[in-house]
């Protein structure tokens, strides 16, 4: 098991201090996991959560509902989305009452894409944690936020 105090050898003032430092380690190690996991698909973490938002949704959104869905709320969603649609995973519709409004909708080759890639992410970054672990983490995120 990881020590972050022997990871990045430091001493800390309190367990508060250590807590919130543990929380950026460790998101940014995630972020680099998936990264690299990802990369192999030719797509970023956030490209893939608007993919799988897409699918879920089993109808074309808007670009605000997209954003609003996703998990990191990124500024460059339009940009992300250039590139899927760049890579025909996904297809804006545009609106035929109003040229501001633009739907998108996965392809079948994005629908593909996503059926290509293991689902064992989540359980790969969890193993070390059981379900009472992870229930009892996730509470204390959310009391957090």
């Amino acid at each position: 098991m990881g020590d972050l105090a022997k990871e990045i050898n430091s001493t800390f003032p309190n367990h508060k201090v250590k807590a919130l430092l543990n929380i950026i380690y460790t998101a940014n190690w995630i972020t680099s996991y998936q990264n690299d996991f990802f990369k192999d698909f030719g797509i970023s973490p956030q490209q893939y959560n608007i993919l799988r938002i897409l699918r879920g949704a089993g109808e074309p959104l808007n670009v605000q509902t997209i954003k609003d869905r996703m998990l990191e709320r990124s500024p460059n969603a339009t940009r992300l989305m250039d590139k899927l649609c760049a890579k025909n995973y996904i297809n804006r519709i545009p609106s035929e009452h109003d040229r501001r409004v633009v739907k998108i909708e996965i392809t079948k080759a994005g629908i593909s894409l996503l059926e290509s890639i293991p689902n064992n992410l989540n359980s790969t970054l969890l193993k070390n944690l059981n379900e009472d672990e992870a229930k009892q983490l996730s509470d204390l995120l959310d009391k957090m936020r």
